[in-house]
């Protein structure tokens, strides 16, 4: 079951955010930490991924209507994909604004870096365990708590770097933190830009299409499976559609048919949405994902000859 992340939730989310930019903003220009103040930044940027991802979230809520017969799901993946994008392009402004300050280094407060560090982490600890309960089961709150935590972790690097400033005099240490951070929030935004643009451009889910089509004809009745297509609204809902060849049967011997294949098609593989066309003698032509059998041959021809 999906979970849903509260209003109230997001809200709270936001305005530690808010509170955390500010106190950074302060913090960073005050001990002249790079680290701090590319913090401060970042945390800028979650508070509109966090409100981005709490209108998406509402968005993707609402029920099927005539202009969007699927729902409106996929809001929450151009959530996450904005949410994400937004990652690696504050991971790679910082990453150049912390190799200018390496060429360039500053002296830095460190006991005053490592006072806001700690209240920045504190934060964005409490931010975290918010939107926990959400990011198994969504790209949308697992972007947004990815921005959270990425933030949790650069407090930590910053606290390191407050410690080890107060003692000894190292002005390289700050900007390689920031660089740092900033390769761990665009490692972590990867994986989602991914799925998501995986998910927009329709393409198929991980299936066994060959066990599919094995448990298909086990059916009685059922001869051959052909023009499949499976896709995804979001991470959480597969379509699928396929073509049946069947005996010469009536109407009603067929809608038992589509029960019997419904029921392996959501219990054994977890499709919400099937579509089924039954056929006699037509599409045997056909490959499993409607190409032509003769094409086929030309294409495995044209193959085998390069």
């Amino acid at each position: 079951m999906k979970s849903k992340i509260t209003g109230q939730r997001f809200l709270a989310v936001t305005l530690l955010n808010v509170l955390i930019t500010v106190v950074e903003i302060i913090g960073g220009l005050l001990s002249g930490s790079l680290a701090l103040l590319s913090d401060a930044f970042h945390n800028m940027g979650d508070s509109f991924s966090i409100i981005l991802g709490y209108v998406a979230q509402q968005l993707g809520g609402k029920s099927e209507n005539r202009r969007q017969t699927y729902g409106y799901r996929r809001a929450e993946i151009l959530s996450a994909l904005t949410n994400s994008l937004l990652l690696l392009v504050i991971a790679i402004f910082l990453i150049g604004e912390a190799i200018q300050r390496l060429g360039h280094p500053e002296h830095i407060n460190g006991r005053l870096m490592l006072i806001v560090a700690v209240i920045g982490l504190l934060a964005n600890f409490a931010s975290a365990a918010l939107l926990h309960s959400g990011s198994h089961d969504s790209l949308n709150v697992k972007a947004t708590y990815l921005h959270v935590l990425s933030d949790a972790l650069s407090s930590v690097a910053v606290i390191i770097g407050g410690i080890i400033l107060s003692f000894v005099n190292v002005p390289w240490l700050d900007p390689l933190l920031t660089i740092g951070v900033a390769v761990y929030i665009g490692v972590e935004a990867l994986p989602i830009i991914s799925q998501t643009i995986k998910i927009l451009m329709q393409s198929s889910p991980d299936l066994d299409y060959d066990k599919i089509t094995t448990d298909l004809k086990a059916v009685p009745g059922v001869n051959d499976v052909h023009h499949v297509h499976a896709w995804m609204i979001d991470e959480n809902h597969i379509i699928f559609s396929a073509h049946l060849n069947c005996d010469d049967l009536r109407l009603s011997e067929v809608e038992e048919i589509y029960s019997q294949v419904e029921k392996i098609l959501r219990e054994k593989y977890h499709i919400c949405h099937i579509t089924i066309q039954a056929e006699c003698s037509r599409g045997r032509d056909e490959n499993l994902f409607n190409t032509p059998v003769d094409e086929q041959h030309m294409i495995n021809d044209k193959n085998t000859t390069k």
